[in-house]
C-alpha cells in the first residue's frame, strides 16, 4: 500500500476501531458483545499458537537444561575441588601426625640408649652406588653427618651411613646383603654377625656352636670399636628360626628386624655415642602372656533323678 492521505486517514479509523472493541469488551467482561467473535478467532487460531508453542517450547526448554547443566557443572566441579583440597588436607595431616608418632618413638629409643642423635627424613630409595638396599636423607655434612654413623628409628637398627654430601647422605640399609653387624642375645653374652638378606630375615652366625638360643630372643647391636660404625645396644631383631646344630664351629639362626625397611620416612643418625654400653635397655617391654582362662563346671542334678534315688 502507497503512502497516500487516504491510507493514512484508514490506519487512523482502524486503530480508534481496535480501541472502541477494547473498551467495550473489558467493559463488558464475561457479558461483552464481542466474546463470541473471540471464541471464533480462539478456535481458528487456536492450533496454529499450539503447534508453534509446541515447535518452540523444546527450543526454550533445551537452552534453560543447557543453561541449568552449565551451572551444575560448575558447582560439581567446584565441589570437586573442595573435595580434593580437603582430602590434601586430611592426608597432609594424617602423615604429620604419623611423622609426630615416629619422631617421639626415636627420641624415646635414643633416650634410654644415650644416644646423641640427628633426625632426618627419607627423601629416596634404591640403589646407589652399586648397593641393592639403600636410602637417601636429607641431612649431610652441613648437618654433623659422617660416613660410617649408626642409623635408628624408632624401632631399632636402619643402618649405617656410606656416603655422605653437603645436605644429603646415603644410608645403606640392614637388610642389604654387604651389610653385617655385630650382634649380642638380649640377657646373655653370646654374640654372632648379622647379615643382610634383603626382604627374608637376617641371618646371625652366632660364634658358639653350643649356644643356647630359642625362637623369640631378641638380639642387640654388640658395638664396633670407637663406636663406628656401630654403637651398642640398639634393637635388631628377635630369633624366628633356629637351624639345627651339625657339629659345625658356629650355629646358624634367622632373625626378623624390628625395623620396616619398606615404610621408612623418619630417622636418626647418631652423632654421639653413649657413655657407656646401655644392654638391654633400649629393647621395648616385653609382652605380658594372657593368662589362660579356668572354666569350672559344676554339674547340678535334675529334679527327675532326684525323686527317683528318693523312691529307692
Amino acid at each position: 500500500m502507497r503512502d497516500t492521505k487516504e491510507s493514512r486517514l484508514l490506519l487512523v479509523l482502524l486503530i480508534a476501531i481496535a480501541f472502541a472493541l477494547i473498551t467495550v469488551d473489558i467493559r463488558g467482561g464475561e457479558n461483552s458483545p464481542v466474546d463470541g467473535a473471540r471464541q471464533a478467532a480462539a478456535t481458528v487460531f487456536g492450533p496454529i499458537e499450539n503447534g508453534v508453542s509446541a515447535a518452540v517450547n523444546p527450543v526454550g526448554n533445551a537452552v534453560s537444561a543447557v543453561r541449568a547443566s552449565g551451572e551444575r557443572h560448575d558447582r560439581l566441579a567446584q565441589l570437586e575441588k573442595q573435595n580434593a583440597a580437603l582430602k590434601a588436607k586430611l592426608g597432609s595431616d594424617e602423615r604429620n601426625h604419623s611423622r609426630l608418632k615416629q619422631l617421639d618413638s626415636m627420641l624415646k629409643l635414643a633416650g634410654n640408649g644415650q644416644y646423641g642423635i640427628k633426625g632426618a627424613q627419607v627423601i629416596a630409595i634404591g640403589a646407589a652406588q652399586g648397593f641393592s638396599w639403600t636410602i637417601t636423607i636429607d641431612a649431610g655434612a652441613s648437618d654433623g653427618i659422617r660416613r660410617d654413623m649408626t642409623v635408628v628409628n624408632g624401632d631399632g637398627l636402619v643402618g649405617r651411613v656410606t656416603t655422605v654430601g653437603p645436605d644429603s647422605s646415603t644410608v645403606l640399609l640392614a637388610n642389604d646383603p654387604d651389610f653385617t653387624v655385630g650382634t649380642r642375645i638380649e640377657g646373655s653374652d653370646e654374640l654372632g654377625f648379622a647379615s643382610g638378606q634383603g626382604d627374608r630375615p637376617l641371618r646371625v652366625q652366632l660364634l658358639d656352636a653350643k649356644a643356647d638360643v630359642k625362637k623369640g630372643d631378641r638380639l642387640v647391636t654388640f658395638g664396633s670399636e670407637g663406636d663406628k660404625p656401630f654403637v651398642p645396644g640398639v634393637p635388631v631383631g628377635i630369633v624366628s628360626r633356629i637351624d639345627p646344630s651339625g657339629g659345625d664351629l658356629t650355629r646358624t639362626v634367622y632373625v626378623t628386624p624390628f625395623v620396616g625397611f619398606s615404610r621408612l620416612d623418619v630417622v636418626g643418625v647418631v652423632v654421639q655415642a653413649p657413655k657407656k654400653d646401655p644392654r638391654d635397655e633400649v629393647l621395648p617391654p616385653k609382652p605380658r602372656p594372657t593368662p589362660t582362662p579356668t572354666v569350672t563346671v559344676t554339674v547340678t542334678p535334675s529334679a527327675d533323678a532326684t525323686a527317683t534315688d528318693q523312691q529307692q
